[in-house]
């Protein structure tokens, strides 16, 4: 969004000198430069209203020039053909989104062929344009990665980064939870000042600041990928959200549940067994009422 503006202003002759120059220092500036001047070439000519008029009289006493129409026809073309590359290369400069809504998954390659699969409820945005030269992306939410071999590959998110080079992890930030687990060669994690490298089977957590321990994973992939939900040492604001991502439905908790901390798995396609699951561990009455699915504290 940020780059859109910038080029807005750009375009209207806004920018202060100062981020005019900035401006001219991105990597897209060159292609942006070229789009103006293409476009540029494609402006009416101004209007004249006296020396149409003239030419309107001259013409009555000259015998009418006629234009073959192949020629119309080859102009049309071209300008048309200019326009569309314009349209194609502008539509490649600009960010692309994947995106996975509640209770579904989404998979998709990026320029380098590099495989992703989404969770429920999570987003990525990335730039085709360029990719080999600056191979990033954001994420919201958690997704899987299938590196390919190559050059550095970083994943960010609003609560750290990750680094790789052809390999496969799982990335997850949520409410202040950022957890990363290497399931194939090695990562490099960034998160405040912190930073560590996992190899295959470790993973690494971090929750409002502070790292927590966590188990080793079984070096196969992430677990939602086989329809379970694994969580350790998570809140049950936590459970309740990742259960309304994958069934798309909305829970509602009346009073107010134990503080306690929440390890263990549960099963991603069947809410039942799942919620029954979660009312006994925190003894909870578990109702359904007018459509509602609602957990209410003893």
């Amino acid at each position: 969004m940020k780059q859109q503006y910038d080029l807005a202003k750009w375009l209207a002759g806004e920018m202060s000198d100062t981020e005019r120059q900035a401006f001219e220092k991105t990597p897209e500036y060159a292609t942006y430069a070229k789009i103006k001047d293409y476009s540029a070439q494609l402006q009416a000519p101004d209007f004249d209203q006296d020396a149409i008029y003239r030419n309107v009289v001259s013409r009555e006493k000259k015998q009418p020039k006629v234009i073959p129409l192949y020629r119309t026809v080859f102009r049309f073309a071209a300008v048309l053909v200019i326009a569309l590359g314009l349209f194609f290369v502008a539509k490649n400069m600009m960010p692309s989104t994947e995106t996975a809504e509640n209770a579904e998954f989404a998979s998709f390659s990026l320029p380098d062929e590099s495989e992703v699969t989404l969770n429920a409820g999570s987003e990525i945005t990335y730039k085709k344009w360029g990719w080999d030269n600056h191979r990033s992306l954001t994420l919201e939410g958690e997704a899987y990665f299938k590196v390919a071999k190559g050059k550095k590959f970083e994943v960010n998110t609003s609560l750290g980064k990750v680094t790789v080079l052809g390999t496969q992890f799982d990335v997850k930030a949520r409410d202040g939870r950022f957890d990363v687990m290497c399931f194939e060669g090695r990562v490099r994690v960034d998160y405040g000042e912190a930073q560590t490298v996992i190899t295959k089977g470790q993973s690494v957590s971090f929750e409002n600041g502070q790292p927590i321990d966590v188990p080793q994973n079984d070096g196969v992939g992430p677990a939602w990928l086989q329809d379970k939900l694994v969580f350790h040492k998570v809140n049950f604001p936590t459970i309740v959200g990742e259960l309304n991502r994958q069934y798309d439905i909305n829970i509602l908790v009346k009073g107010v549940p134990s503080a306690q901390l929440f390890t263990g798995v549960l099963p991603r396609k069947n809410i039942d067994e799942a919620l029954q699951i979660v009312a006994s561990t925190y003894h909870l009455n578990l109702l359904r009422q007018d459509g509602k699915i609602i957990l209410e504290a003893r």
